[in-house]
């Protein structure tokens, strides 16, 4: 009798057993990843260890060198972003290097054809001009260079140094507001005889010039990486 009650529990027990295995594999759950609704915030592409040519009109007129490049299309305004640095080169017709530009950060919008740098921001122009600041943006519709923030200029004659700065692409004309500066003697001599010879007086040119009217920088690239980009 005991070995027919043992053989009949032992069946009721992996009845039971298998019951409950059967149970707890329809109950899976299958665990995925939530659903990305601000489609805004994924870049079309992103690109690591970037060394590319840009080129204007089938001319090569720049040299991109960074360490990440995303590319966002869906946010408005569509944009290039250089998170982690950005070096770039302009060259001139026979490819020589007229100057550069370095920066922590940097946003490129493709529409507005405006560059937006922060951080450490260096640039060196083919005269020798070094341009420092933690702000600049170029203007490619007005084709101008400017800067809100303190900046410092320093070429072979002079040093500057302000808290607004504007000038053209070539930064062979350009002002620096609320400036103190040093100065070479004969320049201060010129200045004076200029002055002397003048009815009547005025002030430095780059405390009185009208401010130059620049664009509305936007709120913080369209293309996919190629060895040469043709916008």
């Amino acid at each position: 009798m005991e070995s027919g009650l043992t053989h009949i529990f032992r069946y009721v027990l992996g009845a039971v057993a298998l019951s409950a295995c059967i149970a707890a594999c329809d109950e899976q759950k299958t665990h995925t990843a939530p659903a990305i609704y601000e489609r805004d915030s994924v870049s079309v592409m992103t690109s690591y260890g970037v060394n590319t040519l840009i080129s204007d009109s089938g001319v090569i007129k720049y040299k991109i060198v960074a360490e990440r490049w995303d590319v966002n299309t869906v946010r408005q305004p569509p944009r290039w972003t250089f998170e982690k640095g950005i070096f770039m080169e302009q060259f001139d017709e026979q490819f020589h290097v007229e100057g550069y530009i370095q920066a922590d950060s940097a946003w490129y919008y493709e529409q507005q054809k405006l560059w937006e740098l922060r951080g450490r921001v260096l640039i060196r122009n083919v005269n020798g001009l070094i341009f420092t600041s933690e702000e600049f943006f170029w203007d490619g519709i007005r084709h101008e260079f400017y800067s809100n923030k303190f900046s410092r200029v320093v070429t072979p004659e002079r040093t500057l140094e302000g808290t607004r700065f504007r000038s053209d692409e070539h930064m062979t004309h350009y002002d620096v507001s609320n400036s103190e500066g040093s100065f070479q003697s004969e320049d201060m001599e010129g200045n004076q005889e200029q002055q002397a010879s003048n009815t009547s007086s005025a002030a430095p040119a780059d405390t009185t010039a009208p401010a130059i009217p620049v664009r509305q920088a936007a709120s913080r690239h369209k293309a996919a990486q190629k060895s040469v980009y043709q916008p």
